[in-house]
C-alpha cells in the first residue's frame, strides 16, 4: 500500500501517510487533494482516458487493484438491474445462461470491450422487463428491511447482555468486598485461631466438598449483615502445649497481698451479707464488655479496707530501728 501513488501529483503512501486514493466510474484513481482541484465544479474529465465523470461518483479506494474497484462497481450497477431470480425461469439450464450472460456483460464493462453494444444490451434488458425488475427491486427492499430489524434485534439483544455482564460484574465485586468484610471482622472479634478462621473463610468461598469433610465440626456460628457465616473454632481455640526445649511450662502463683485492715467479704458473702443490694446491676452491653457488678463492688471493699488500720509513723519507727 506504501508503493500507491497519485497518477497525476505522484504523492505516495510512503512520503504522505495521510494520502487518501479515490476511484470513479473509469476505475483510474486520484488523490483527494487532485479531485477537488480537477472537480471543483462537479465534473471533468479522467486525466488518464478522458472519461467525463463527476464529483459525486468519487468514492475512497478500498482494493490496491484500481481494477477490481471498477469491477466491484460495475456488479452493483449491472445486478441492480438484472435481479432475475432462479424461480422465474421455466429450467435450471436458462438461469444458467443468464447468469452467465451478466458475467460477460460485466466483463465487457469492466474491460472497455464493445462498451456501446453492451449498454445497448443492457437498456434492451431493462425495457423488456421494467415491470418484473421493479416487483424483484421491491422484494428485495423488504428482505433488505426485515434484514436490518434483524440486525436492530440482535443489536439490542447484544447490548442487553453487555449490560447484563456488566451488572453480574458489579455483584461479584459488592459480593468479594462483603466478603473480606466479614472476614476482617471475624478476625478482629472472634477468639478464633486466625488461620483456622481464614482456612475456613476459604472453604466457605469455595464451596469445596472436600474441604467441608475436612474441617472441622463447627460447634458455634456467627452470621453478619452480608449473610456470611463463619464458626467462632471454640473448640480450636487453644494454643498448642509448648515442647519442652521452648522452656517450662507456665504455672500460676497466687498475688500474696499485705492487708493493714480487717479481711474484706469473699465473693460469697457479699450476696449473704447484703452488699450487692445498693449497687446497680450490669447491662447488657456491660456484661458483653466483661464487666461484673459483684467484681466491681468486691474491689471496691477490698480497696477500702485493705489499708484501714495503716499507720505511717508505724513504718517509720520500723524503718529506724533496722
Amino acid at each position: 500500500m506504501e508503493d500507491q501513488a497519485c497518477p497525476r501529483c505522484k504523492t505516495t503512501k510512503y512520503r504522505n501517510p495521510s494520502l487518501k486514493l479515490m476511484v470513479n466510474l473509469c476505475g483510474h484513481t486520484l488523490c483527494e487533494s487532485c479531485v477537488d482541484l480537477l472537480f471543483l465544479k462537479g465534473s471533468g474529465s479522467c486525466p488518464e482516458c478522458n472519461a467525463a465523470l463527476r464529483r459525486t461518483n468519487f468514492r475512497v479506494q478500498l482494493f490496491e487493484d484500481p481494477m477490481v474497484e471498477k469491477e466491484v462497481d460495475i456488479r452493483k450497477r449491472v445486478l441492480r438491474d438484472f435481479n432475475k431470480k432462479e424461480e422465474d425461469f421455466p429450467t435450471l439450464r436458462e438461469y444458467n445462461n443468464y447468469l452467465e450472460e451478466i458475467e460477460n456483460i460485466i466483463y465487457n464493462l469492466a474491460n472497455n470491450i464493445d462498451v456501446i453494444e453492451t449498454n445497448k444490451k443492457i437498456e434492451q434488458y431493462k425495457r423488456e422487463n421494467k415491470e418484473l425488475i421493479l416487483k424483484n427491486k421491491s422484494k428485495l427492499s423488504k428482505k433488505e428491511v426485515e434484514l436490518e430489524e434483524l440486525i436492530e434485534l440482535e443489536k439490542q439483544k447484544e447490548k442487553a447482555k453487555v449490560l447484563e455482564l456488566a451488572q453480574l460484574d458489579k455483584e461479584i465485586e459488592k459480593n468479594k468486598i462483603r466478603e473480606k468484610e466479614a472476614l476482617i471482622q471475624e478476625l478482629m472479634f472472634s477468639e478464633g485461631n486466625a488461620k483456622s478462621i481464614v482456612k475456613t473463610f476459604a472453604s466457605v468461598i469455595q464451596g469445596s466438598k472436600e474441604e467441608k469433610q475436612v474441617a472441622p465440626p463447627v460447634q458455634k456460628v456467627t452470621q453478619f449483615s452480608s449473610g456470611i457465616k463463619f464458626g467462632n473454632q471454640g473448640g480450636n481455640s487453644f494454643l498448642p502445649v509448648p515442647k519442652v526445649e521452648e522452656g517450662p511450662l507456665y504455672s500460676y502463683t497466687e498475688i500474696r497481698q499485705d492487708i493493714e485492715g480487717p479481711a474484706p467479704p469473699d465473693m460469697r458473702e457479699l450476696q449473704t451479707r447484703g452488699y450487692l443490694k445498693n449497687v446497680r446491676s450490669e447491662n447488657s452491653a456491660e456484661r458483653a464488655g466483661g464487666f461484673r457488678a459483684n467484681i466491681a463492688c468486691l474491689r471496691a471493699l477490698q480497696e477500702a479496707m485493705v489499708g484501714l488500720y495503716h499507720n505511717p509513723l508505724d513504718r517509720q519507727n520500723e524503718s529506724m530501728m533496722i
